[in-house]
């Protein structure tokens, strides 16, 4: 079944994510709190102030008994002027001390909850151990470039798709290329923006295998709720592997349509996209190199299936208008041809 879209309030993968978790409980809890406590007030009120306009309700009198009792207490009104302006004093006294005590529990209230959010930052501030990887990720319009640096010293890119290993903290380099966005996985971290010129770094990690769900939380034009992202938490001995793969350039051609695919793409992708071991060396769109390895394509607007992929070729502008991708027009044998060399990017 598919996490509701509120799920992280309920579950956290991770270290850095759980204290958050824990602390949007206590706010809750005391949101809820102040909202029942200020029903209740509203509901009194409303029942004195009744009380007050109609006092048959209190004390069960006729409205002709209260007539009759009003000329009388016309003549005495000038001797009991007096005694109500003690009781109005009275009564203003009351409400201050109710004032008085509201607003001591509420300063108590508001300072544990100030306390409270400054233990988790400093929880969260650092990683309980020294990070093994370093993910730099650079935020466009409207996707992700996600850059790993190897041990050996090489490096490899993806796109949307950050994988990291289970139990290790991996620490996140975040940059922009255009304008302010914000990374936010809530699964596993908090929110941290993504600022031009600046490099803005967080810390995430995964205690057990998943795929969670990133979005860019920061306005940043037309196509802010399609840029979207998916960490994928896997064992160590995997998470090695698929790096592995990363890291080595396309597969060769393996047929006259593959090749003829290849063409294809480097007349019309090229310029933009990079694909290792080719020609390619585009930097404006994500990287290619192993695209169909990947869950989903247009920073998560499209499973990535083979159909999907030429659909966004072909309508780009229909699926993500405004996006830097444009539609590109094909005859149905260049299509075909290009499907499959992109289905041997694996």
């Amino acid at each position: 079944m598919a996490p509701t879209p509120l799920a992280y309030f309920l579950h956290s993968a991770g270290p850095a994510s759980a204290p958050v978790r824990l602390l949007g409980w206590g706010l809750a809890a005391l949101c809820a709190g102040v909202c029942v406590a200020i029903a209740t007030l509203l509901a009194l009120a409303f029942r004195g102030t009744r009380d007050a306009a109609d006092p048959s309700r209190k004390t069960g009198k006729t409205p002709q008994a209260r007539e009759a009792e009003a000329f009388g207490a016309e003549a005495n009104s000038n001797a009991n002027s007096n005694a109500n302006s003690s009781a109005d004093g009275r009564t203003d006294s009351k409400a201050n001390r109710i004032v008085g005590i509201g607003t001591a529990i509420s300063t108590v209230l508001l300072f544990g909850a100030l306390l409270s959010m400054l233990r988790v930052l400093a929880a969260v501030a650092d990683p309980p151990r020294a990070s093994t990887l370093t993910v730099h990720v650079t935020a466009y319009d409207w996707w992700w470039k996600a850059t790993y640096s190897t041990p050996s010293g090489t490096s490899f890119a993806t796109a949307n798709e950050i994988h990291i290993p289970t139990g290790e903290p991996v620490q996140v380099e975040l940059e922009s290329a255009d304008v302010i966005h914000a990374f936010w996985v809530p699964a596993l971290a908090g929110k941290t923006q993504a600022i031009p010129g600046q490099i803005n770094r967080q810390w995430i990690e995964a205690d057990h295998p998943g795929v969670w769900r990133g979005q860019c939380t920061q306005f940043c034009g037309p196509q802010h709720a399609h840029m979207a992202l998916e960490v994928v938490a896997e064992p160590p001995d995997a998470f090695a592997r698929w790096a592995e793969r990363e890291a080595r350039p396309a597969a060769t051609p393996a047929n006259a349509a593959s090749r003829h695919g290849e063409q294809v793409f480097m007349a019309h992708c090229a310029a933009c996209h990079t694909v290792r071991g080719t020609d390619a060396t585009g930097a404006q769109g994500p990287d290619l190199t192993h695209l169909a390895s990947r869950r989903l394509i247009a920073a998560g607007a499209l499973a990535n299936t083979s159909a999907n992929r030429l659909d966004w070729i072909a309508h780009a502008q229909r699926i993500k208008p405004g996006s830097l991708m444009p539609g590109i027009v094909l005859t149905p044998a260049e299509a075909g041809d290009l499907a499959a060399w992109l289905d041997m990017l694996g």
